[in-house]
């Protein structure tokens, strides 16, 4: 077969189920060969980076790769920054990139797309993948690209695929997947008893998940196994939306000073804190309170397991989470701990419109018409959706890269057929809404809520009185009605539960709610999170 069809049919087979691209002449060939055998469906957007953040929400809720495709330079180096949130947040994205021919080598000028030397943009993508590959030689194609993609999926992290677009029509074998390594049985025999041991001895265990429960695809697992023991279960920060689908008995998500004060109380006085899965993040635990002592807990990420000073060097999560489970009989269930309340029963009358009311109106449309998967930008939207009930959730909560909700939505839409719901502030819908124009030839009909306070609300919160925060007047509905979508601007919470339901009573096109704001409305979370954060920044004083 032609080494490019061999490609295609191995990210197929290693799960992939769409490609999301922006043709470009470096890599029309592969594009021009899916379009000929028909392997994979390919969804075009306008810009480099909403590919990538399509990709990779789409790996993300879908729990297996995601595929962006550009091409050389100035395609592949618009997908920087994707691709670093994609590594950043352990998403298993796979970049292909065209790149010159042999022929084109040789002909000794320099090519456009070039920045400094042909190897450039390799070099800068070996920061932010955790694998790359050039497929030079029909030879060696097929272990590359098999080892590639055991790559991406064993370690949940983007890798970089670069095709010189004369090798795509050479004939190549097939690639055959390459089987997992082996789990070491003794270290995580060894580790699961002494987990289960720290469990017994504990007064008050806690068990947080975080992104790599869903990476790897442990939600019905852990959500078992929580049940089996019995123990409080929050999420971190980032891991927002984990064990949503599976019915976990979850209390909420944990954000210390900023967050719900019964789940902020029982993690940090947790005896132990189990952290399964979770990234050590700032975002995550900046504004933990003092009683939190990361040093003591338990925590099970990257590889490995971190008793205090024991370390477990290799220690694979899935392996780990099976082996609880062996040790942990069926049987031992005890009642789950409760979920955290949510606000429902939007006031419709004539008041202005809160952020704290857009969570409460989305909390009285699912409760009426079943969860939407959530689709989340950076922001104060971000901070708002921490009240909106225990769903399928999307968002950059720890490298924060703004313009991902809208493209995201496209990618969970296209990934799983599920409408999904979209919470994004004015800033980011500037760099991204215009996709929505792409609505239509895709078939997408996304719900987008966009919060506009006419400027960057969060670094208000930071910064209150800054000009520079300003955005200015943006009439978004007018401009989004021209590209095939039913929009509406509201301003009371009458018309925001109206504007709601009428969106999700219709079908087939993109829903866009332009929900008017207040420069100093701020979601009660944001305002918390904003002071913890100010408050734990301060330098200690000095005596004298």
């Amino acid at each position: 077969m032609r080494l490019a069809s061999a490609l295609l049919h191995a990210l197929r087979d290693h799960g992939a189920r769409e490609l999301f691209g922006i043709p470009g002449d470096f890599i029309l060939p592969f594009f021009a060969e899916n379009e000929r055998e028909n392997i994979l469906p390919l969804h075009t957007l306008s810009h480099e980076p909403s590919v990538g953040f399509a990709a990779d929400a789409a790996a993300r809720v879908g729990g297996r790769i995601g595929v962006a495709v550009v091409t050389y330079g100035a395609g592949a180096l618009n997908m920087v920054n994707p691709v670093a949130l994609a590594y950043a947040e352990k998403s298993p994205l796979v970049v292909i990139s065209g790149a010159p021919g042999a022929h084109e080598l040789a002909a000794g000028l320099l090519l456009h797309h070039q920045v400094k030397t042909l190897d450039s943009q390799l070099r800068i993508f070996r920061e932010i993948t955790c694998h790359q590959v050039r497929l030079d030689d029909p030879a060696t194609a097929p272990r590359l690209i098999a080892e590639s993609l055991a790559a991406c999926i064993r370690q949940s992290m983007p890798v970089y695929i670069e095709l010189p677009r004369d090798m795509g029509a050479r004939d190549c074998a097939p690639v055959q997947s390459l089987p997992p390594p082996p789990a070491p049985q003794a270290a995580v025999a060894a580790c699961a008893d002494e987990l289960l041991a720290r469990l017994r001895a504990g007064r008050r265990p806690v068990l947080m998940v975080g992104v790599e429960v869903r990476r790897f695809g442990l939600e019905p697992a852990v959500t078992e196994l929580a049940r089996r023991l019995g123990i409080p279960v929050v999420t971190s920060f980032l891991g927002r939306g984990v064990l949503a689908e599976t019915g976990a008995p979850v209390m909420g998500t944990y954000l210390g000073v900023a967050g719900q004060p019964d789940v902020s109380a029982a993690v940090e006085r947790a005896d132990p804190l189990i952290l399964l899965g979770v990234i050590l993040s700032d975002t995550n635990f900046g504004t933990a309170g003092p009683d939190l002592d990361l040093g003591r807990a338990i925590r099970i990420a990257d590889g490995r397991a971190l008793f205090g000073h024991h370390l477990y060097p290799d220690i694979p999560l899935t392996a780990l989470v099976a082996t609880l489970l062996d040790r942990v009989p069926a049987d031992a269930a005890t009642p789950p701990a409760p979920r955290g309340p949510h606000p429902r029963g939007l006031k419709t009358d004539d008041a202005a419109i809160a952020p704290l009311d857009i969570a409460t109106a989305i909390n009285d449309l699912m409760a009426q018409h079943g969860q939407l998967p959530v689709a989340c930008d950076v922001g104060d939207c971000l901070f708002t959706a921490m009240d909106i009930e225990h769903t399928a959730h999307v968002a950059t909560g720890y490298y924060a890269s703004m313009g991902f909700g809208v493209p995201a939505a496209l990618g969970i839409q296209a990934a799983t057929g599920q409408r999904p719901l979209v919470l994004v502030g004015d800033g980011g819908f500037q760099m991204t809404g215009w996709e929505l124009g792409h609505c239509a030839r895709l078939g997408l009909d996304p719900i987008v809520v966009l919060m506009n306070n006419r400027g960057w609300g969060m670094l208000r919160a930071f910064e209150p009185g800054a000009r520079f925060n300003d955005l200015g007047e943006w009439n978004f509905t007018a401009a989004m009605s021209a590209l095939g979508g039913d929009c509406a601007r509201v301003g009371t919470r009458a018309e925001l539960a109206a504007a709601l339901a009428r969106a999700q009573a219709t079908r087939g096109r993109f829903q866009l709610i332009e929900v008017m704001l207040g420069p100093e409305a701020l979601s009660p979370t944001l305002r918390r999170f904003a002071s913890g954060v100010k408050r734990l920044s301060q330098p200690a004083c000095l005596p004298g």
